[in-house]
């Protein structure tokens, strides 16, 4: 047994942002978590750790991408693990939520079941060995390393949080099934920076469908005296959070510093941990 990792992510022209996703996804080859994995069980009534030594070697962890990024390719990805011999590959993809249809255009690209029996995927089948048993993983949803990071991105603009609302801002999807999907993790995201917070209220809204003002009228109607801080809820600094969040919430109050989740420690720990649950499960289906 020789596992391997694939991150994908969706891919941009802008050399910054692939840099950002490299170098988080560096940091992870280079740590001990992808070399062993950590068990709690009871023992005697007492919670004992186990470190648990995967073939006692490292395991490949390789950056892909959707699309732009050429010679970088999904695709390209699957060969490079293969030609390292691999036989269990796990597919982590690292987007901001399962109603990505992203995620399921290369979740039935891998032979995975779709979100909805109403929409085919947009890609073609990737190609693996035979021999090859793949794994499929969730990208981040309502991971609470991430609630982390993104009440840390916001800390400079807490003045008191009893007094203060927090509007999550995501791309979103007006598609059946996935908008439902977008909007049930960013709910559960929210919640979890209010309380680490101690925030009066969190609220939620999409640029697609078009929310974020209608949102903010609304919650500014209902809590006058409370000030909202926008969470930008992307990978990444760029077009979404420099240009289209402030246009769609031009003309309203609020505190915003369009700071996006990378770079920061705790993407690594998300994926340190997707790929420790997943060596875990592998070691012990394997006993």
């Amino acid at each position: 047994m020789k596992p391997g990792v694939l991150v994908i992510s969706h891919g941009s022209r802008e050399a910054e942002w692939v840099r950002l996703v490299d170098e988080a996804v560096a940091a992870v080859s280079s740590s001990d978590a992808v070399r062993r994995s950590t068990s709690e069980q009871l023992e005697n009534g007492r919670e004992v750790r186990k470190k648990l030594t995967i073939g006692g070697v490292p395991v490949p962890v390789v950056s892909s991408f959707l699309e732009i990024v050429e010679g970088r390719l999904i695709q390209d990805g699957i060969d490079q693990l293969e030609a390292e011999g691999i036989t269990d590959l796990y597919v982590l993809p690292f987007f901001v939520s399962s109603g990505s249809t992203h995620v399921d255009d290369i979740a039935q690209a891998f032979g995975q079941p779709p979100v909805s029996m109403r929409r085919e995927g947009e890609l073609e089948r990737f190609r693996w060995h035979a021999d090859t048993r793949i794994h499929f993983g969730q990208p981040i949803n309502d991971d609470e390393a991430i609630a982390e990071l993104l009440h840390a991105n916001i800390r400079e603009l807490i003045e008191t949080p009893e007094r203060e609302r927090l509007l999550l801002v995501a791309h979103g999807s007006r598609e059946a099934g996935f908008y439902g999907r977008w909007r049930e993790g960013m709910t559960l995201l929210a919640e979890r920076m209010r309380e680490l917070g101690g925030f009066a209220g969190a609220d939620i809204a999409m640029l697609l469908p078009n929310q974020a003002a209608c949102v903010m009228k609304a919650v500014q109607r209902k809590r006058p005296d409370e000030a909202i801080i926008v969470v930008p809820l992307f990978l990444s600094d760029g077009y979404f959070t420099r240009t289209v969040i402030p246009m769609r919430l031009d003309g309203l109050i609020y505190r915003y510093n369009g700071r996006a989740m990378l770079p920061h420690p705790c993407v690594t720990r998300w994926m340190e941990r997707q790929i420790n649950e997943w060596l875990v499960g592998l070691h012990i289906g394997h006993d």
